[in-house]
């Protein structure tokens, strides 16, 4: 097998019919993997699927509620049932609410923890038992530059980013004997839908971000096609527990 080369595998990716999560499967797709598209809304997931076929790629669409560990496991069994087998999982499933902290209701804060943080977590529990039957696998968490930074609009956001570092940070300790490893990415500002609405909350966000990123620009969706691939083939076997920055440099300046 080729060190970057996907073929065999099949690799299912949350929230995956869009935004961060499409960019990750065009590059899965591309590197050979076949790509269970896990998503709530059908329509994308199936316009997703659609466009990865079309470039040449294997995939299926599975819908999910990530806030249910029931759908969770059913989701993997369906993934397994498809395709014979699981090897990685993408867990990019995510949503934010942005407020002062003082206007949450305590239900907001809890949304999206369990959406972020703890649906993460039921997943990976989920494919642990397949992953461990095929030999081993790849696990890749979604966090945030918000797991390094703090920002007055993002408490809940905040927490649950900094959650799934440290919860890769565990799996990636306790799954080294059925060799699995455990990466988490953490996105800088990237152009997906999600931060055209911060940009309507914040005042001047694009431009201070452009003033502060070395690369001079936002990212892009297709930007994560490279990391999704090296995270999820045999080049990485021996990089457990790391948080990578996708920012263009925006978490290291000054």
């Amino acid at each position: 097998m080729k060190l970057f080369d996907l073929d065999g595998r099949v690799a299912i990716v949350t929230g995956g019919n869009g935004g961060i999560g499409l960019g990750m499967c065009r590059g899965l797709a591309d590197a050979g993997a076949s790509v269970v598209v896990a998503a709530r809304n059908a329509d994308k997931g199936a316009a997703a699927v659609a466009e990865l076929r079309e470039r040449g790629g294997t995939a299926e669409f599975v819908a999910v509620d990530v806030d249910s560990e029931e759908s969770c496991h059913a989701m993997v069994a369906s993934a397994v049932e498809k395709f014979g087998r699981l090897d990685i999982l993408v867990n990019n499933a995510g949503i934010s609410i942005r407020k002062q902290p003082e206007d949450y209701a305590l239900a907001e804060f809890k949304k999206v923890i369990d959406t972020n943080l703890n649906s993460a977590f039921a997943c990976c529990q989920a494919a642990y038992p397949e992953m461990k039957k095929a030999g081993g696998g790849k696990i890749i968490n979604i966090g945030s530059m918000m797991s390094i930074f703090g920002a007055e609009f993002a408490a809940p956001y905040a927490s649950s980013k900094g959650g799934i570092v440290q919860l890769t940070r565990a799996l990636a300790c306790a799954w080294a004997k059925d060799n699995i490893q455990a990466n988490s990415i953490l996105p800088g500002w990237i152009d997906t839908d999600m931060t055209k609405t911060a940009r309507q909350v914040v005042k001047g966000l694009y431009e201070s971000v452009l003033a502060r990123t070395p690369a001079g620009t936002w990212g892009n969706v297709d930007d994560f096609a490279g990391i999704a691939v090296f995270l999820s083939s045999r080049a990485s076997d021996f990089v457990t527990g790391t948080a990578i920055p996708i920012d263009g440099g925006y978490s290291i300046k000054a």
